[in-house]
């Protein structure tokens, strides 16, 4: 499914009853089953877009629209947070099994749904535990099940593991790669994080500091499936460069204003 995000600005009201705006005239097109990641400044809108897209907010200005047929049954869209988000007195099972539970998927629907998204994020042996007696990374995990779960054509991320050590981001980004490559969900994914974007997304877009307008995209000229080893590679180390020159020439900016 085909995401169009045409024209769209979003205003805020603050405490002080002042108009803020957070995005400003965003033009952005997210083809069927491509991976892109967005980035940019704290503060960009970058969170707010994703939610724009999830419909938990109302563009000001502008529309969005998901081209593409939607299966009877199925939500458009799921989101996965930075937050594990997750009900601690629900097990593991119970947690991924809850956006089926809202769609009114039978018992035993759920339950193979379920099984089926936990062996596919690794979590085969733990569909009884509690989000208590997992770790991190297992937590995000079960996370990820759950969105996978409801089968969206688009999946939402929202700097999904900027609360993991490095090493778990790194066996996570692995994992997500490898989900990816089997279920070819279209996937807007959010991040601070430059070698992230560049090393999971075919496509980088950049947005400017405040007010959000997107500043550059960039095509990762780098093969599928992706490898660490890819980290040195001249296409990887070039798009990194160039991201970086253009998000501290925002941050240059904001220090001389």
């Amino acid at each position: 499914m085909r995401v169009v995000v045409e024209r769209v600005s979003k205003v805020y009201g603050d405490r002080a009853g002042h108009a803020v705006r957070a995005l400003d005239g965003i033009d952005l097109a997210v083809d069927t089953e491509e991976f892109v990641a967005v980035l940019g400044p704290s503060g960009c809108g970058k969170s707010t877009l994703l939610n724009l897209i999830a419909g938990l907010l109302t563009p000001t200005e502008g529309a969005i629209w998901l081209d593409g047929e939607l299966p009877p049954g199925r939500a458009a869209t799921a989101m996965v947070f930075q937050e594990f988000a997750l009900f601690p007195w629900r097990t593991v099972q119970a947690n991924v099994e809850f956006g089926l539970e809202e769609m009114g998927v039978s018992r035993d629907e759920r339950a193979r749904r379920a099984r089926r998204f936990l062996d596919m994020t690794g979590l085969a042996g733990f569909e009884t535990k509690y989000p208590h007696e997992l770790s991190g990374g297992m937590r995000q995990r079960v996370g990820i099940a759950r969105a996978l779960a409801v089968e969206p054509p688009v999946l939402l991320m929202d700097e999904p593991f900027s609360a993991l050590d490095a090493q778990t981001r790194q066996l996570m980004q692995e994992e997500l790669l490898g989900i990816w490559e089997r279920t070819r969900q279209t996937i807007v994914y959010v991040t601070h994080n430059i070698h992230e974007a560049v090393y999971m997304a075919d496509r980088v877009v950049v947005l400017s500091r405040r007010p959000g307008r997107v500043l550059a995209e960039m095509k990762v000229e780098l093969p599928r499936p992706r490898a660490e080893a890819m980290l040195g590679e001249p296409a990887f180390v070039h798009a990194v460069e160039r991201i970086w020159h253009l998000i501290r020439d925002q941050a240059v900016q904001a220090l001389r204003e």
